[in-house]
């Protein structure tokens, strides 16, 4: 009897061993380009794709970080980080307030064609977002928004993004009705309900939507590409493209150090806000 205790002890080591130098081994893998940027942005540029599989610099040249950050043509790239702040703190807050709305509405009120609707908002999640490019383009220039934040903020506000609205109809469905009806007893109004019994209960949805939201938004380039033209106003995924030139070639040392800065404020939103984004996603039905 113990002999066969002691095999079964051994084989859940020798298991416990194989699955976590696997899974060691795999996020290796997949952390190994970020680890390599990080890496390539203390190296001298003669040396970044010199010793391409090196992740440690030979030589350390901290002079890549300064020399990023004083940007080009006179603008520093804290500008950059500026806007980027800007343009994905109003999308955020858009984002929570619109998507929350729209939800409440979907997931607790009766309407004519609310299913219609319904599957409406479900189709819009599955549209590539280069279908709606052009027509997008031609009704903002119409409004004469084209160069500025207004068409990457205005959006938000008025509907949010579908993918949103989805994960908090999910969590509100979860939450029993019969909290609606007592606040009604009580004399609320719908708006009532909504703001002060459903709205403190959606705080794990709304954060995982907070964090998708300053995600996305952060690591944009496709749209602050077709609307934003001048430097000034441009953000941080725009002001890296502007380290590659055709003509002149490609100063790589910045590039990779201005690279490695702007993915700081996601590492930290992940570490701190980490419990909140699994909460919100496993309470939601998406799992």
């Amino acid at each position: 009897m113990e002999v066969i205790k002691v095999k079964l002890k051994r084989k859940g080591y020798i298991s416990s061993v194989i699955y976590y130098s696997f899974v060691v081994i795999f996020s290796f893998l997949m952390l190994y380009p970020i680890l390599w940027m990080f890496g390539s942005s203390l190296k001298p540029e003669t040396e970044i794709f010199s010793n391409v599989l090196s992740l440690l610099p030979i030589e350390l040249n901290w002079l890549n970080y300064p020399k990023g950050w004083e940007g080009f043509g006179g603008i520093g790239f804290a500008v950059f980080f500026k806007n980027s702040l800007f343009v994905t703190v109003m999308v955020v807050i858009g984002s929570i307030l619109s998507s929350s709305i729209v939800a409440y509405g979907f997931a607790r009120m009766n309407f004519r064609f609310k299913k219609i609707l319904f599957a409406c908002l479900i189709s819009t999640v599955l549209l590539p977002i280069q279908i709606i490019l052009v027509p997008q383009y031609i009704l903002f220039q119409k409004f004469d928004w084209v160069n500025t934040y207004f068409p990457l903020i205005v959006p938000k506000f008025l509907g949010g993004t579908p993918f949103f609205i989805f994960l908090i109809i999910q969590f509100i469905r979860g939450i029993p009705k019969e909290l609606d009806e007592a606040a009604i007893i009580d004399g609320c109004s719908t708006f009532g309900v909504f703001w002060r019994i459903i709205l403190p209960l959606l705080k794990p949805a709304l954060v995982t939507v907070a964090i998708f939201a300053f995600m996305w938004t952060w690591d944009d380039f496709l749209s602050p590409l077709i609307y934003l033209n001048e430097v000034e106003i441009q953000t941080v995924s725009l002001g890296l493209r502007n380290f590659m030139d055709s003509q002149s070639g490609t100063s790589w040392g910045p590039l990779l150090a201005m690279s490695s800065l702007s993915l700081l404020p996601q590492l930290i939103l992940f570490m701190f806000f980490q419990k909140y984004l699994v909460k919100g996603i496993a309470t939601t039905g998406l799992k």
